[in-house]
């Protein structure tokens, strides 16, 4: 048998391709005062493009290039009023194209805040937020669309109100337990909505103020306790949200010794470390509604 007759000892797997981070601005003029839309887009393609990875046959093969301006222009013909909305947009474009079965379209938007007021500038002028930003990802399955909201660095802190104690001990545990400390994170979370929500920026508001407020409410007797009691109260405040994941790196806050200068610290002075740090990760879902795989095909299980 010559080598052209074996059997190839792999098949190709899952694959997709397209452009990632596209940087888009697009401004609103419609009024004096202007909107501001600030997304970061990527675009996947999935379908009939076995050839080219095997061939390097690429008739079917939508350049990463036409994707990218696919974004700017359907941007310009569609507007962007929230990244939920534009990446479905995208989807409907993708569904329509030749030798495409699926898609997965993601969308970080950083946001700006209003400068100015009571200026002449106050109707066109921003300013940057921190590090928080929006995210989003639309997945397509042949008919089936799958929304996923989310957000990333969302840093908060409590100064009191958490504990850790009643953990198990062994040769090499040295952490003392405590009944008070500072309890610091950077929330990254996603969730998928089960139907579009009415209002994709009103849910997005909904979401976080609800994981922000339970954050705050929460008498903490670990991280794990907390994630918990964020992720319930987001799903309590948008019915239409199937499932949430949070992660959470715990920012550990360590009280300096300053009995060495002849100070009593008194929970007062820290150090912010840096790592190592712990890294607590949970997912809450809502009972009775069916686990969705297909809409978190290539998005980190945790981020």
């Amino acid at each position: 048998m010559s080598s052209s007759d074996r059997p190839a000892p792999y098949v190709l797997g899952a694959h997709q391709y397209g452009k990632a981070e596209c940087r888009l601005v697009r401004i609103e003029r419609a009024t004096p005062v202007h909107g501001i839309a600030d997304l970061t887009v990527t675009t996947q393609l999935r379908g009939d493009f076995d050839a080219a990875y095997t061939h390097g046959d690429n008739a079917h093969v939508h350049a990463t290039d036409t994707q990218k301006n696919s974004v700017y222009a359907l941007a310009k013909e569609h507007g962007v009023h929230s990244p939920e909305a534009f990446l479905l947009v995208l989807a409907d474009h993708w569904r329509a194209q030749p030798w495409v079965t699926g898609t997965q379209l993601t969308a970080q938007q950083h946001a700006w805040d209003r400068i100015g007021a009571g200026t002449p500038g106050a109707g066109h002028s921003f300013a940057r937020r921190g590090a928080e930003i929006r995210t989003a990802v639309v997945q397509t399955d042949g008919s089936d669309t799958f929304v996923l909201g989310g957000l990333a660095g969302l840093t908060v802190l409590k100064s009191t109100g958490s504990e850790f104690a009643g953990f198990p001990r062994d040769r090499f545990t040295t952490l003392a337990e405590t009944d008070d400390r500072i309890l610091a994170t950077s929330v990254t979370a996603w969730w998928r909505y089960t139907v579009p929500a009415p209002d994709w920026d009103a849910a997005h508001a909904a979401i976080r103020a609800a994981l922000v407020d339970a954050f705050a409410a929460t008498h903490s007797l670990a991280l794990q306790q907390t994630i918990h009691a964020m992720g319930a109260a987001a799903l309590d405040a948008v019915p239409e949200l199937a499932e949430i994941r949070i992660s959470c790196p715990n920012k550990h806050h360590v009280e300096v010794d300053l009995a060495p200068f002849g100070l009593a610290n008194g929970g007062e002075v820290f150090v912010a470390a840096d790592r190592p740090y712990g890294l607590i990760q949970a997912t809450l879902q809502r009972a009775g509604v069916p686990a969705e795989p297909r809409a978190w095909a290539a998005v980190p299980a945790f981020a």
